[in-house]
């Protein structure tokens, strides 16, 4: 995600080096087994005990309500010992009308459930119960009105003016408002999605499937093959066109901007074929990016194979395009390696605002890169300025807390610079092929956890003790 900050970057710390160690600055060893769940505070899941594999969506897109009515089937295995845990699903806001379960996914039988007490932040746990060999539940719901995961747009409000709009998004845990699931970026899952919605809008999603037609018909079918974490599954609807930027990207948006649009983003294959040059295939097919209305609250939104952005940086001549390197990034950063919880957020933010500078240099130019890098650090030190300490680091402690109040320019920029102090310390050539395998090794593992990250860098402790004496910090202190 790139958020609006008021241009923030961060107090570059150089006598800070990599925590308990970096890892292999070279290659990144594959986990010999898949990691533990860890404690996710801002989840009422079990992972530990049922864990949701797939999630396919039935969905009718009521405007008129302005709600989604449909089920949620989900497909899960059990994976501990204890044969009567019941599935525990987040939910915020939710109307359950029935829940059912199967041993085959054809034949399904209603099952007890129970909604718990409603949580400020956390919404409310769901609890089902499920039967012997039960391996699919089916959910039947709708949202609220105020799901706070979902925008309901009038006409008035939207580039056309003419009809309505409405789009997700799901981070950090807003997904448990539109969807009963397990909410936790630590349980990737694939999913399948039918939208039926008004026979002259188009919808769009973060999966295959996404039209290039201008064909209507209020019928449209999803799926996403590679698992995900929840909070990157989106959804719009509204009057979209499409224009192709090249043999796979190109950009939806309403049709009063999308020739502009496409002409802003016009260098968008450029920035994939540099990327894979320096980190690797790009692993998701296609890379779209839908225009949403001025309405739309950040600056862009990683969800993948079709990034949201705002349509403030139309600029006419390419100078926000650093957005598009932003999202792009992320379909490495973030997507395919990710945070196991929202205190690690800057795994994502942090390596992604690194790999978006390295994306306009190679593009653009190097001054291009540096003075985008020098605004981030002066406006992350003016934003510092006024922040309370505990947030001031990269591993907040945010129990207790919504996780949205870690969006701050901290992750961001302060992981940036730490990146980059890496790259500067041990050379380039190097640090690339970290990061590279760092990537390779973790892609689409459930999660990518802190203690991961500094385990990988056991070969190159010696290296850093030269050049660094013994002032190994954990990165939980910078």
């Amino acid at each position: 995600m790139k958020i609006k900050i008021k241009n923030t970057a961060i107090m570059f710390c150089v006598a800070l080096v990599i925590g308990a160690g970096l890892t292999s600055v070279g290659t990144a060893q594959k986990p010999s087994t898949v990691p533990k769940m860890v404690e996710d505070v801002h989840s009422y899941s079990n992972p530990q005990a049922v864990r949701v594999r797939h999630v396919d969506l039935d969905w009718n897109v009521l405007f008129d309500k302005k709600i989604l009515q449909g089920t949620a089937t989900l497909s899960f295995e059990r994976t501990s010992n204890e044969q009567n845990a019941p599935l525990i699903l987040d939910t915020r806001d939710l109307q359950i009308a029935k829940i059912e379960t199967s041993n085959n996914g054809k034949s399904y039988k209603p099952t007890e459930f129970k909604i718990g007490e409603s949580d400020k932040i956390l919404g409310a746990p769901l609890t089902i119960q499920l039967p012997k060999g039960a391996k699919f539940v089916r959910i039947f719901y709708s949202t609220s009105q105020g799901a706070s995961g979902l925008q309901w747009l009038e006409p008035s409000q939207t580039a056309g003016k003419n009809t309505p709009f409405m789009f997700s998004q799901a981070q950090a845990i807003h997904a448990r408002s539109f969807i009963p699931l397990q909410d936790s970026p630590q349980v990737r899952v694939t999913y399948t999605a039918r939208v039926r919605t008004p026979k002259d809008l188009l919808a769009v999603m973060s999966a295959e499937g996404n039209s290039q037609t201008d064909v209507r018909n209020g019928d449209y079918k999803f799926k996403m093959t590679k698992a995900i974490p929840p909070y990157l599954i989106a959804v719009a609807v509204g009057d979209l066109q499409f224009r192709s930027l090249g043999n796979r990207t190109g950009v939806y948006a309403e049709p009063s901007v999308v020739e502009k649009s496409a002409r802003e983003f016009g260098d968008t294959e450029k920035m994939v074929e540099a990327t894979e040059k320096i980190y690797g295939a790009y692993r998701w097919d296609r890379y779209d990016i839908l225009v949403l209305p001025p309405s739309f609250p950040f600056g862009g939104m990683e969800n993948p194979m079709l990034t949201f952005a705002t349509p403030t940086i139309l600029a006419g001549d390419k100078s926000l395009v650093s957005l598009v390197a932003h999202e792009l990034a992320h379909s490495w950063s973030g997507n395919l390696v990710t945070n196991a919880t929202w205190r690690d957020f800057w795994l994502n933010e942090g390596f992604t605002t690194y790999l978006e500078r390295r994306i306009i240099e190679a593009v653009y130019g190097k001054p291009r890169r540096e003075m985008e890098a020098t605004l981030g650090k002066r406006s992350l030190i003016e934003e510092m300025a006024g922040m309370e300490t505990r947030d001031q680091i990269l591993y907040v402690d945010l129990k207790g807390r919504d996780p949205d109040d870690g969006f701050t320019g901290v992750p961001y920029e302060k992981g940036a610079l730490f990146l980059r102090h890496m790259e500067e310390t041990v050379g380039r050539k190097k640090f690339d092929k970290f990061v590279r395998g760092y990537f390779d090794a973790h892609k689409f593992i459930e999660f990518f956890a802190p203690d991961g990250f500094f385990q990988m860098a056991q070969k190159q402790r010696a290296f850093f003790i030269r050049h660094a004496g013994e002032t190994f910090v954990r990165v939980a202190s910078f």
